[in-house]
């Protein structure tokens, strides 16, 4: 799982890298913490209009931790209390919070500089830092949803889909001991276009482990 990551802090990159046509307002906090406002693309809303002018791609400013748009006013204050900000993978189609995006095909991409995880083979947590080797951003798999507000508004959110790690190569040495292993689906560069595009009973198709020869980890030592 991923609790704190580190967004883009060049605008540019997403023009670049994932294809979105125009910038963002904001990109928001460089260190992301759940329920910061952070960036994500997906394929527009309005994407099957049949409109020229609505872009493939979009950037979007949402919440980090979904809040599924099945979702009524009274239950607001206790979703937005839940840590939602990971989605396992094995049950999110099933799940109240996830279940809405996942049947919907609602993917995303969560552009970060690296992802931040606990490495607990001294005794102690010590924060690592992974990042791709070749200094290139990660593309984070993940869904999004959008909710009305107290007032009516609609409001965007997100989450990053996460798979066992158990046996992965890089992975499996993080976490607590005796506990499961987990981690975030890294999308290959060249997977970006279909990930987007790909219907709800492809979404499994995605969700595989990044080459862990194609990452670094550093650990934080203060």
């Amino acid at each position: 799982m991923c609790s704190h990551y580190q967004t883009l802090k060049d605008a540019e990159l997403l023009l670049q890298k994932f294809g979105v046509r125009e910038k963002p307002a904001a990109i928001g906090k460089h260190d992301m913490w759940p329920r910061y406002q952070g960036v994500f693309v997906r394929r527009p809303v309005e994407h099957d209009a049949g409109d020229e002018a609505v872009p493939e791609r979009e950037a979007v400013v949402g919440r980090w931790g979904l809040i599924s748009s099945m979702t009524k006013p009274d239950g607001l204050d206790k979703a937005g209390k839940l840590s939602t900000f990971n989605a396992r993978s094995e049950t999110a189609a099933k799940s109240f919070t996830f279940g809405n995006a996942w049947r919907r095909g609602q993917h995303c991409i969560i552009p970060a500089e690296a992802i931040f995880e606990p490495d607990w083979r001294s005794g102690v947590a010590v924060a690592t830092r992974f990042a791709r080797t070749d200094g290139a951003p990660l593309g984070i798999a993940g869904l999004w949803d959008r909710y009305r507000d107290a007032a009516g508004q609609w409001q965007e959110s997100y989450t990053m889909l996460t798979i066992n790690a158990d046996e992965d190569p890089l992975f499996r040495d993080y976490h607590q001991p005796h506990k499961e292993k987990r981690m975030v689906v890294i999308l290959p560069e060249g997977a970006y276009g279909d990930w987007l595009t790909a219907p709800a009973d492809a979404t499994r198709d995605f969700l595989l482990p990044y080459p862990a020869e194609r990452l670094v980890a550093e650990p934080q030592l203060k």
